[in-house]
Order: C-alpha cells, then structure tokens, then sequence
C-alpha cells in the first residue's frame, strides 16, 4: 500500500483474501451501496446515448442499412471488452478498475496515463452533455443557456455528495426513460410494419433494408468509415467497472450486468435500426437529425419530436452525471496510488471522494463558460478527444486481461471465477479491430483531428510522470499490490 493509503486507514484493495466482498464497505473505504437493480441499468444506460440518439443520422447516411452490420460486429467485439473486464473485476473488484489493472499488468506509468485520460474523458464529456442539455431545454422554454448547464450542474454535483444510493437512482430512471423510449419506437414501427397504420403505412416494408440501392449503397467503405461513430456511441459501456468497489454484491451483480450486453445491443441498436429503416427508407435521413424524430415525423406523430427531445435531455443529464461520479473515484485512486494530489484521497463519512468530485465539476463549469464564450470550431476539436481517449481505456482492459490471463495460467495469480470466453483470441481480436477503427479515423478529415491531440495529451502525461518521478521517487513504481 503507499502511504496515503496507510494514512486514510485502507486495507488492500480488493485483493484475493481481503475484505472486497464485505456487504457495507469495500476494502477502498466506498460505502456499498450500489444494489443489482441499480448496476444492472448503469450497464443498459451505459449503452444508450445521444450517440444512437442523434449520431446515428450521420452515420445513416454513410453507410444506409449495412449501419446494422456495423453495429453487429462492433457489439461482438464490446462483447468481448466487456467479457475481459469481467474476468478482471472478478479477480480484483476495485473502483479503479481498468487503470488499477493497467497498473498491476503493465506498468505504473500506464496506470497513471489511464487514469488520467479516463478522468479527462469524463470532464470533456460532462462539459459537452450539460452544455447539449441546456441546448435542449431551449425546446420548451426561451431561457438562457448558461443558466440550465449551471443549475443541471449543481443539480448532479449535489446529488454526487448526498451518497452512491441516490447517484444509483438517478442513473436507473435515466436509463429507464431511454429503454422505453427504444423499446416504444420498436414497438410502433412492429405496429407500422404489421398493421399499417399512420402516414408511413403504406410505404413501410422490410425491403426497405436492400431496395434503395442495395443493403450497402456506398460500399464497403461507407461502412467502415462508420465505424468511429459506432464505437464512439458504446463509449461508456465500461462504466460498470468503475462501479466495482461499491457494488453490494460484486461477484454476483457485475457478471449478470456484463452477460446481458449482446442483448442490449441486440435489441436497442440492431433491433431499433432494422425497424427504423424498414419503416422509412434510409436516404430520408440526414446528418445532424435524429433518426428517432425524423422516422416519427415520416409517421405523422409530431409529438414524436417533444419526447426525443425528452430523451435525448434525460441521455444528456445521464452522461453527465455518470462523468461527475467515475472522475471522484478515477482522483482518489491516482491519489491513493501517489500518482495524483493526495487532497482527493480523501472521503466524506458516507464514502464519497468529496474533493474530486468537486475538482472535476468545477472544470465542467469551466468548460460550459468556454463554450457560452467561444461555441465555435475550436471547442469542437476538444470534444473529439473523447473518442480517442475512451478507446484507450478499452485497449488497456484488453492488454491487462491478455497479461493477468497468462500469469494466471501459470498458477502466479488466481484463476478468476468469470473467464472471458475464447480468450486471448478474443482480446487480440478486439484489439486489432481497434487499431481498424483508429486507421479508419485517420482516414476522416472530420474525426483526424481526435488524433492530434492525442500526442499531445500524451506529452503532458509523460513529463507529468517524469516530474512525479522527480519529487517522489518511490511513489509512482507502487502499484495496488506492492511495490514493483
């Protein structure tokens, strides 16, 4: 343990034989307070976002009906993410999750890059959720857009300081709104399809997904150059990692959560698409609309676009809330780690990492009066940061799966009792079709600019460490499990 650990009277965390599993606090000092009700939306909603309701559009356009082959194969290989995490959590479960492990299996350092870079995924992703909320709080009411990303901002940081329990609730009824939501249009365009009712009845058939201009109207490669947008939409599906170390009953919840992704992405991605554009033909969509509002408006169910509009608030306020809860626990484990400011070890008597929370929503407020400032181009090229930065946190799941799997099979680790299914096969599989994924952005005028600054963000991480390095020589080389 290092010494901010000894001092905030921590016991391993999460190790083999400690006291993880514990039903009222875990081995962190978190408060388990994160029922299987709970878990189990954070992992359906963490798949359900304005990437699927509003990015879809564009993607729709790129690449017509094959969108659902894309979204098919890329679900496969979330799949198999989220299987390797699984054997990883079930192993150790931590709250540092994925930057816990990439600290145990590959170095400190890249503990330290991944904790970072997840943290500033998640304050670039809150700053661009409650600054879209405002923007569709304008729907109803003319009020300045200022005020509703600050009073939304409040709203979720207060509710992130009260306790884990109320955070769960929030999540739950997010998710639950974006789940009927899904569940409702499959269910009317089923209706469509079926009885013929409303203005599309006529026209809707399921040939629809071959008849304009085949099932890949612009290739192969308009299918490919889907494929960041379709990632980019399944970021945060990991999120359920982070929930590890106040889950009541980790070893039991997170597998039952994780074994139900391919039927989330059946259902709310290739089931909600195969409806949409069987009912209406893909080329009405365009980029920038959402295919929910529009495929509503085909129907001649105007009050289709004031409940999208609901949804895609309620997905916003989701994401953001998320983003306030997983950067306070990403903070204290760098801190715990000696690889962050030993101030955001420390937590409220209900278990909360009060400090870093508060650092984190303070820079999304920073973020949202950058973009009541200056809304134009260059905030945009911040925002694609996030693709890049999420898919790092995968990548290290995968490369610490790939290593713990190999230790333990040597008998130096314990097996864990949730083994990825046709792992390492499966790991390397997930990571090649990364690397696709990234060479298909550098292809993107539109999504190169994510890897620009990449290198960037990885200069400020390398002379960060180095610094760290200089100031405290031993407290980088520690890792969760002793000293390296």
């Amino acid at each position: 343990m290092t010494s901010a650990q000894v001092d905030e009277g921590q016991v391993d965390k999460g190790q083999p034989g400690g006291n993880a599993g514990d039903a009222g606090t875990s081995g962190e000092g978190y408060q388990r307070g994160l029922g299987a009700r709970q878990i189990q939306m954070i992992a359906i909603g963490g798949a359900i976002g304005t990437g699927l309701f509003l990015g879809a559009g564009k993607a729709i356009d790129r690449a017509g009906p094959s969108l659902i082959l894309a979204y098919v194969v890329a679900g496969l290989v979330i799949f198999f993410i989220m299987r390797a995490l699984g054997e990883l959590l079930m192993y150790r479960p931590v709250s540092g999750s994925f930057s816990e492990y990439a600290r145990e299996f590959i170095s400190p350092f890249f503990g330290f890059v991944t904790g970072w870079t997840y943290w500033l995924f998640w304050v670039v992703t809150g700053i661009t959720e409650v600054t879209a909320a405002a923007t569709y709080m304008t729907y109803w009411w003319n009020i300045p857009q200022w005020l509703s990303a600050l009073v939304f901002t409040i709203i979720l940081y207060g509710a992130n300081l009260i306790s884990v329990k109320l955070f769960g609730e929030l999540e739950f009824w997010f998710s639950m709104v974006k789940v009927t939501a899904i569940i409702g249009m499959i269910l009317i365009c089923a209706g469509v399809l079926t009885i013929g009712f409303s203005d599309a009845g006529d026209t809707a058939t399921v040939s629809n997904l071959w008849n304009d201009g085949g099932f890949f109207p612009h290739g192969i490669t308009g299918t490919l150059m889907t494929l960041q947008i379709v990632m980019f939409a399944f970021l945060a599906v990991e999120l359920v990692g982070v929930t590890a170390g106040e889950s009541k009953d980790p070893k039991t919840v997170l597998p039952k959560a994780i074994n139900t992704v391919p039927w989330r992405i059946a259902v709310f991605y290739v089931g909600a698409l195969i409806m949409i554009l069987s009912v209406v033909p893909w080329s009405t969509f365009k980029p920038g609309v959402s295919p929910f509002v529009k495929a509503f408006e085909e129907m001649g169910l105007g009050v289709g676009a004031a409940i999208v509009n609901f949804v895609v608030l309620t997905a916003a306020l989701s994401s953001c809330n998320s983003g306030m809860y997983s950067t306070g626990r990403m903070l204290r484990d760098l801190a715990l780690n000696g690889q962050g400011p030993r101030a955001f070890t420390k937590l409220t008597k209900n278990g909360l990492p009060l400090v870093g929370t508060t650092f984190s929503a303070a820079l999304m407020l920073v973020g949202v009066w950058i973009n009541y400032q200056w809304p134009g181009e260059a905030f945009n090229y911040v925002v694609s940061f996030a693709t890049i930065s999420g898919m790092w946190a995968w990548i290290m799941i995968l490369i610490s799966q790939i290593r713990y799997r190999r230790k333990a099979d040597a008998g130096l680790l314990p097996q864990s009792s949730f083994k990825a299914p046709g792992a390492p096969y499966t790991s390397w599989f997930a990571l090649l079709f990364i690397g696709m994924v990234i060479v298909m952005m550098a292809i993107d005028k539109d999504a190169r600019i994510s890897l620009y600054c990449a290198p960037l963000w990885a200069l400020i991480l390398f002379v960060s460490y180095r610094v760290l390095q200089a100031r405290t020589p031993s407290a980088p080389e520690k890792t969760s499990t002793g000293t390296r």
